[in-house]
């Protein structure tokens, strides 16, 4: 992670997010953590067991960071930022933060329904991170696959500080919904929490 962090800020701030051709060069950074995480589980059961064994309350917990989505809504307040995308993953991140905390309660003790529920928040969180991510390209000034073309767009997000959370923390936060993913899927006791396994797979 600390060398991703270094890589994104050298990156942002020699200007390589702000060239969107003849790709958005920012996108390496959303895909190739989440290609090298599902490597690692594929051809290491070290990894893989690691990966589904970790904490669901610690998946789970580290969403609440999100509700400082508000940062979008605040730049698009002040002119930084344009088009639906601020509003969409601003608002989908507050939500998305302040609903992991009856997820974590949830995921702390067995209830009926519990996993349903959890699933459903784990659905939501990631589906508002694509949506975010089709919005921001779709808004970035130059970008080929740019739709909205209202100024500035989402051009707050190819610079620092800005610039790591679709290089840092956008990669992260999918890992950890495909992490929890994969417990789902994995548990054998129906309607519980944590991550119950019968073989890491």
């Amino acid at each position: 992670m600390g060398i991703w962090i270094g890589l994104a800020v050298a990156a942002a701030a020699a200007g390589a997010f702000t060239v969107s051709r003849p790709f958005p060069y920012i996108a390496p950074f959303i895909v190739l953590p989440l290609a090298a995480v599902a490597l690692l589980a594929a051809v290491s059961p070290v990894w893989r067991a690691a990966l589904l064994g970790a904490p669901t309350q610690l998946l789970i917990g580290l969403n609440v960071n999100r509700i400082f989505g508000v940062f979008f809504l605040l730049l698009a307040a002040t002119g930084r930022l344009s088009g639906p995308f601020p509003a969409s993953a601003g608002w989908g991140d507050i939500a998305v933060g302040f609903l992991a905390i009856p997820a974590l309660w949830l995921a702390a003790r067995p209830a009926r329904g519990g996993r349903s529920l959890i699933s459903a928040w784990n659905t939501l969180g990631a589906l508002d991170l694509i949506v975010a991510i089709a919005l921001g390209v779709a808004s970035a000034p130059g970008s080929p696959l740019q739709i909205f073309d209202a100024y500035p767009g989402s051009t707050a997000l190819q610079l620092l500080p800005w610039a790591l959370i679709a290089s840092v923390l956008v990669p992260l936060y999918l890992v950890l919904h495909v992490i929890r993913f994969a417990q789902l899927r994995a548990t054998t006791t129906h309607g519980a929490c944590g991550p119950v396994l019968t073989r890491a797979v």
